[in-house]
């Protein structure tokens, strides 16, 4: 039997809000089946959330995700989506290493000025 998990089962799997879920359905990254009022996800939203939450965790953009999953819809072999997916990888690592960079610039900075004004106090005292 395929897993089928209804509204409030695909927010406590995946951990996010009722919110974030309606928002993924309202942008059309999700398309779960409807009975009535009730909503239920098969295995292609489930895989589709992982992969939303997994590039979403890298700092991928929702655009880039939609992009993505549209390429594995017109290619279910899935080899265009990988090249993609790949190169996005690429200039996500390096936007991501250059953030560290700039964090790490911060830190050391502030680190010595924290380090300067402990100085300064303790010759005060």
């Amino acid at each position: 039997m395929t897993e089928r998990l209804d509204f409030k089962q695909m927010c406590a799997r995946f951990d996010v809000t009722p919110r974030t879920l309606r928002h993924y359905e309202y942008i059309e990254l999700l398309s779960p089946e409807r009975e009535g009022r009730a909503r239920f996800y098969g295995p292609r939203d489930i895989a589709r959330m992982t992969l939303i939450l997994r590039g979403r965790k890298f700092g991928f953009s929702l655009e880039e995700i939609r992009q993505w999953l549209e390429l594995y819809d017109a290619d279910p072999e899935g080899r265009t989506q990988m090249q993609v997916w790949i190169e996005a990888a690429d200039r996500q690592l390096t936007e991501l290493a250059e953030r560290r960079r700039h964090l790490d610039e911060a830190i050391e900075e502030l680190r010595s000025l924290r380090d300067k004004v402990r100085v300064d106090l303790d010759g005060s005292a």
